[in-house]
């Protein structure tokens, strides 16, 4: 919890100390089969943003041993991929700017079109940073819908586990312009956040947006890491057993399967012989009064109990909402 005093200076300050100084694009080339022709990780696509004043990782796949050259900014960069098709080139000292171009030539040519120079951040965490301009909609629906500004980007992806090793590349995931198209996908927090910075120092800004709601702490640490805490060490060693994670998930799903249909049961709003509590024309002229917000085991006569408690609440709608 931020205190009401915390300003977006402080918040500065403090993200800078650990902003992200080199652009680390996070990959472990594993082994793979030969690709043929030069490919490219969903990161390293159209619209991305490098971050600038800093050694910038640009890799890819291609057949063993095949040469590749990278066009960039009046520059040339040329790489030769290893055995396993692994290819890297380091770009280096890039001043802020844009939008540019990047050719890729091998085998096949790719052309990487609207690339950003500016500062590129990392925003991941739960549920806070999950929040997208989307579901803040209401309270800036005047900013939201008029949203478009083309320096600044985000890479909106998911952090799917594996407990077997890195992989090469994501899922998925795409940088998008942040406009008022994409507000369902754009973390609210880290565009506010960008949106203060180029306003500031009219810099590009790129939002690495990888968030997980509920998120454990212990699932963000390495493995190297995790090892000085055994407990949680232990934990992991269970989950990197075959079939577990699997096992796991059945368990979760028979676990929430058999919950709701408990709660059907006994629920007394689907039992009522006069009907079901959720019926429009429902007499609930005995029911208690709630105050909301508030706790039930202080507004009302239900005391300090656990369960399910219907609410009903009648309110009008004017036309404009109809």
């Amino acid at each position: 919890m931020i205190p009401e005093s915390f300003g977006i200076e402080d918040m500065y300050s403090m993200t800078k100390k650990i902003k992200l100084r080199k652009l680390i694009f996070l990959a472990l080339f594993i082994s793979t089969a030969s690709f043929g022709n030069v490919k490219l990780p969903k990161l390293v696509s159209d619209g991305m943003v490098l971050q600038r004043n800093a050694k910038v990782n640009i890799w890819g796949w291609a057949s063993g041993g095949e040469k590749i050259s990278v066009h960039f900014i009046d520059n040339t960069y040329h790489a030769t991929a290893d055995k396993d098709g692994n290819w890297n080139i380091i770009l280096s000292d890039l001043k802020a700017g844009g939008p540019y171009d990047m050719q890729i030539e091998a085998d096949n040519s790719i052309t990487l079109k609207d690339i950003l120079v500016g500062d590129v951040w990392v925003c991941s965490g739960q549920s806070n940073m999950g929040l997208t301009l989307g579901s803040v909609r209401d309270l800036y629906e005047n900013e939201i819908d008029h949203l478009n500004n083309p320096f600044i980007r985000q890479f909106f992806t998911f952090p799917w586990p594996d407990f077997n090793g890195r992989q090469n590349d994501y899922r998925f995931g795409k940088w998008e312009r942040v406009d008022s198209e994409n507000v369902r996908s754009i973390t609210a927090v880290g565009y506010f956040f960008a949106k203060y910075l180029y306003d500031k120092y009219k810099v590009p800004v790129g939002l690495i947006h990888v968030s997980m709601g509920g998120s454990s702490t212990e699932a963000w640490i390495s493995e190297e890491s995790i090892k000085s805490f055994p407990v949680y060490y232990e934990e992991l060693q269970k989950f990197q057993e075959p079939g577990y994670p699997d096992t796991i998930r059945k368990q979760d799903n028979e676990r929430i399967d058999r919950w709701k249909d408990l709660l059907w049961k006994n629920d007394a709003g689907y039992k009522d012989p006069q009907g079901s509590w959720s019926e429009t024309d429902l007499n609930t002229s005995d029911w208690d009064t709630a105050h909301v917000p508030g706790y039930w085991a202080n507004t009302t006569k239900l005391g300090p109990v656990n369960g399910v408690v219907w609410y009903r609440r009648k309110f009008n709608v004017p036309p404009a909402m109809a």
